[in-house]
């Protein structure tokens, strides 16, 4: 498979205030405590500034300078009340922090574009204190569109229809991306040290279709819950984890 890098959600997109509410309805204790805050694979920062807010101190890190100079100047820019934090850029493996800094991390849509899934949730691990909370979205293999697309001959179209739902092999050899069984994150979660608090399906957010009243009719009808349990109506498996022990 050769991996390749993700594009982030764009400011505004209705995708970021879904995953927001189902982080804060399954991890609201957390949010309350404060402390520090990671964001692993912040990109653009479109998600991590709706996080930011309910900490003292933060970081958000990223592979692609680009995009953290593009956070950077969305702050400059527009958002003078957002401080005590730190944008930096890192290697993609190993995070600059030492052990047991974050009181809350998040990981969105980011481990399946790493070179290693289990080094890097080793890493979320390694970095979190006791007692923390790692709020963690991966792709859904039963989602009817393969969402980061696929190199395939004489078919440029990324969005192809059940890709996602060949077999291990097959998709491993043309996507762009890996991608996940609900039940395959949670033991490389629970292999690691984690602790799962809570794991669902994200319904898919419907962002990519148009006209902009096709797009309205379907949220209001098959895709109106943040939360589904219909593996094929979700773009996304997140999970609330913990690392064992008691938050300082």
């Amino acid at each position: 498979m050769a991996i390749e890098l993700g594009k982030p959600a764009d400011y505004g997109q209705f995708i970021l205030e879904r995953r927001y509410r189902m982080a804060m309805a399954y991890a609201r204790p957390a949010f309350e405590h404060g402390g520090f805050y990671l964001d692993v694979g912040c990109g653009n920062g479109a998600q991590t500034v709706l996080f930011t807010r309910h900490f003292d101190r933060w970081m958000a890190i990223d592979v692609e300078e680009n995009r953290l100079e593009e956070f950077r100047h969305v702050i400059e820019q527009g958002m003078p009340d957002i401080h005590d934090g730190s944008i930096r850029r890192y290697d993609g493996e190993r995070i600059p922090l030492d052990n047991n800094s974050a009181d809350v991390l998040t990981c969105i849509e980011v481990i399946e574009h790493t070179r290693s899934d289990t080094q890097t949730i080793g890493e979320l691990f390694r970095v979190l204190k006791a007692g923390g909370t790692a709020i963690i979205t991966v792709p859904n293999k039963w989602w009817i569109f393969e969402t980061h697309g696929a190199n395939l001959p004489l078919l440029p179209w990324n969005r192809v229809p059940l890709f996602s739902w060949l077999p291990k092999r097959i998709h491993s050899k043309y996507a762009k991306a890996r991608i996940y069984r609900k039940s395959q994150i949670e033991t490389l979660l629970r292999d690691t040290g984690f602790q799962i608090q809570k794991s669902f399906y994200l319904t898919a957010p419907m962002d990519m279709l148009r006209p902009e009243g096709l797009q309205r009719a379907v949220r209001a009808s098959f895709f109106r819950n943040d939360e589904t349990r219909i593996p094929f109506l979700s773009t996304s498996v997140m999970i609330v984890a913990t690392k064992p022990g008691h938050q300082q």
